[in-house]
């Protein structure tokens, strides 16, 4: 498992790195059954307008389905085997119950083809894939795909690398510490996964030319101060020149950087003990 480093053949090569994907063993075909089409919209909305820019191109590629909630109870699913899945930066695991029922789980690291892994409310096994509710699972314990309302599935910690930590049980909430320093609580009846998530090295990897990210959906970010003033804020000046603002803008002229986008009145506030230490 890491990153593999190649000869440099060529400019675009001299500068990227790849995964080796040595955790994905067992079956490698993906599962048909969990398949789903998905649509490419290049960040355009039911009016054909861009709201998210930079989007566009990119490999065709089917949508696996995942088992975020893991309902099934009490009932032991064996390990088929770990895949890529091109839609996320964590592997997958394909796991198959006693009724040949297969399904997608979120893969973590260490979980082998083979193991068995079981989702129950109550107090089980601490070994990692299994799921329980966060009370029973000890402090210090690396943990993902945690929901935020019991019954919702997982809806946080589920990119690649990532895993949260219980610090603390207290009354009806369990604190977490989430993988950005931030400080949570979140009702302890909620469901979470035991481990820390799969591809640890996937924030490492050095993309090294451009046509690797248009594969990836991203198309190129032109720099405002390479514009002209009539096309951004930073444009403008002859040569190469700063900015000349006092804090970055985008090209609307609202704050880029820095700038508090979260609700003053959010339902969650009360619920964050701290949040994220600033960069």
């Amino acid at each position: 498992m890491g990153i593999r480093i190649y000869q440099p053949t060529s400019p675009g090569r001299r500068r990227s790195s790849v995964n080796d994907y040595a955790e994905l063993v067992g079956r490698q075909q993906p599962q048909k059954s969990l398949l789903k089409t998905i649509k490419q919209d290049a960040g355009r909305n039911a009016q054909g307008k861009i709201t998210v820019r930079h989007r566009g191109a990119g490999n065709k590629r089917f949508y696996r389905q995942i088992d975020f909630r893991q309902e099934r109870y009490g009932q032991l699913a064996t390990v088929l085997g770990i895949q890529y899945d091109p839609n996320r930066s964590a592997h997958i695991a394909l796991v198959e119950y006693a009724d040949h029922e297969k399904r997608y789980i979120l893969a973590p690291t260490g979980l082998a083809v083979g193991a068995t892994v079981v989702t129950s409310p109550d107090r089980i096994e601490v070994k990692t894939g299994n799921r329980t509710q966060l009370q029973y699972i000890p402090t210090g314990v690396p943990i993902h795909n945690i929901e935020l309302v019991p019954g919702q599935g997982g809806a946080i910690v589920r990119s690649a690398g990532n895993a949260a930590t219980i610090m603390a049980i207290e009354g009806d909430h369990a604190s977490l510490k989430l993988p950005s320093g931030e400080l949570r609580k979140i009702i302890k009846t909620a469901m979470a996964s035991i481990g820390q998530l799969s591809n640890i090295d996937h924030g490492n990897i050095r993309w090294g030319k451009a046509g690797r990210l248009r594969w990836k959906n991203r198309r190129p970010s032109v720099r405002g101060k390479a514009m002209n003033p009539v096309d951004h804020p930073h444009g403008g000046g002859e040569g190469n020149q700063p900015i000349g603002m006092k804090y970055p803008k985008t090209p609307w002229g609202k704050h880029a950087l820095g700038v508090k986008t979260r609700r003053k009145k959010k339902y969650s506030n009360s619920l964050i003990l701290s949040r994220r230490p600033k960069r």
